[in-house]
């Protein structure tokens, strides 16, 4: 699966950063240590929790949720645009005419895989270590995190599990390269095969860790930077979500909601100063999980804050459309800046606000929010159209307290849900996905100033899905290219 040339740069970065420290105590720290471990390395608890540190720091990178995911998808959907007055980054997204050789395709599929990589470690070292608390709660972070990473690539690169479960999908490895050898060169696997396997790592994680999380029990701290046992089940109701499966979705999303322990903002304010603060939530606010920006741990000016702000690239804007789907009195719609850009009337996106601070916004992988509207979509898809109403209006009215509510039913009621995700999740990267995994045709709205763009895109457009990285392809002659971008 994991090509020559991957594995070797990967395997030329571990050999090459050497542990700073394996003390307790630097564990405990809020960031997440720079490190990445050797291949010998993990022999202890503090070197394990050193490693799962090592693989969010990869994860947080601007080739991945650090950046290059959430962009994407908001700006191959309706709900961003770049603007003519720009850096040059995004444009052959902006337009469609992305290619196997597009370093953001190749970013994203490289990088999803040093992620992998890392996990493969953590959970083939630290299953030789002694059961424990602490280490079962590492381990299944990682299994976590790994289910996490093939369920972007699949999505990316693979077609719609309930268009064709037996599409290419994505390859899968399981164990370490120093494991199977550099020169392993396996083939895709099928949609449906991926999301087994994804489904099996977030059962394995939940099963792993102890049922008080990891309040007390590990060598990192306890906050929303960190994957906590009811989170494995949050990601898996976007999982099944995307797959069709709505009856498991339905109750992956019920066990956070009824056991989770997360909270919405109650009020407008609340609302506010969560978005405006750029540290990891310890109360379970609204975040279930996300990465570290912090001070002295991120990624500087190539993050999606510096994308977004003024004083950063500003480059992508938010559409009229969507702009226009807020009411006057939604808490979300003061997310967004009536400015301009270039000299001409533009809603900048102030969602994500801290780019100027030293101490930057957390890069948010799956809120609570989300996994309510899950749970409102899977509840209206299994007929049961008065708890999907509950669900729904639980977030439509706390945002928009002013909000009667909706009452509707039928066809409707899967509408008011899927724009209520666009106005709640708007800039987390979802809203691509939310036409995929329906197979639904779209309308990119066009936008004054915007530098040239694809409107419209039907269901059988071949962009819908990424080309597999022509790196990669020339690395594996095994691995075959999705249709429509050469042989």
């Amino acid at each position: 699966m994991y090509n020559m040339k991957i594995n070797k740069t990967l395997y030329y970065l571990l050999a090459a950063t050497m542990l700073t420290s394996s003390c307790k105590k630097d564990f405990l720290d809020e960031k997440p240590s720079n490190a990445v471990v050797v291949t010998d390395a993990i022999k202890t608890s503090n070197d394990l929790a050193d490693a799962v540190n090592g693989m969010y720091n990869l994860s947080k990178a601007t080739t991945f949720f650090g950046r290059d995911i959430p962009v994407l998808g908001d700006l191959l959907a309706d709900n961003t645009y770049v603007n003519v007055t720009n850096s040059g980054r995004y444009l052959v997204e902006n337009n469609y005419t992305y290619i196997a050789t597009t370093a953001e395709a190749s970013n994203i599929f490289s990088q999803g895989y040093y992620i992998i990589l890392q996990a493969n470690r953590i959970i083939y070292e630290g299953l030789k270590l002694p059961s424990s608390a602490s280490n079962n709660q590492l381990i299944g972070e990682a299994y976590a995190m790994r289910g996490l990473c093939y369920l972007e690539l699949v999505n990316w690169f693979g077609a719609p599990f309930a268009l064709n479960p037996n599409a290419d999908g994505v390859p899968i490895i399981t164990q370490p390269s120093y494991v199977t050898g550099f020169s392993l060169k396996l083939s895709r696997s099928k949609v449906s095969e991926v999301y087994a396997r994804l489904i099996t790592d977030l059962d394995s994680a939940y099963a792993l860790m102890p049922a008080n999380g990891t309040n007390g029990t590990t060598l990192h701290a306890t906050n929303s930077d960190y994957i906590a046992k009811y989170a494995t089940k949050a990601i898996q109701s976007r999982a099944y979500l995307y797959k069709g499966d709505y009856a498991n979705a339905l109750t992956a999303a019920k066990l956070v909601i009824d056991n989770g322990g997360y909270t919405l903002a109650q009020t407008p304010a609340a609302f506010s100063a969560f978005w405006t603060s750029p540290t990891a939530t310890t109360t379970k606010l609204e975040t279930i999980l996300e990465l570290n920006q912090n001070a002295s741990s991120n990624i500087g000016n190539t993050g999606l804050d510096a994308i977004f702000s003024q004083s950063g690239y500003g480059d992508i804007q938010a559409t009229n459309d969507l702009y226009n789907s807020y009411s006057a009195t939604d808490s979300r719609k003061t997310l967004m800046i009536n400015g301009s850009r270039g000299g001409a009337q533009a809603y900048i996106i102030n969602k994500f606000s801290n780019y100027t601070n030293t101490d930057k916004d957390e890069t948010k992988v799956i809120r609570y929010a989300e996994v309510i509207l899950t749970a409102a979509e899977s509840y209206a898809r299994t007929g049961d159209e008065p708890n999907a109403l509950k669900y729904l209006n639980m977030i439509a009215q706390l945002r928009d307290p002013s909000f009667g509510g909706f009452a509707s039913t039928g066809a409707q009621l899967i509408t008011d849900i899927l724009n209520e995700r666009r106005k709640e999740l708007a800039f987390e990267g979802l809203r691509f996905f939310d036409f995929t995994r329906l197979n639904l045709a779209f309308t990119r709205p066009a936008q004054p100033q915007a530098y040239p763009s694809y409107p419209t895109v039907s269901q059988t457009d071949i962009r819908r899905i990424l080309p597999i990285p022509q790196a990669e392809r020339d690395a594996n002659i095994n691995i075959t290219q999705n249709p429509g971008y050469g042989n």
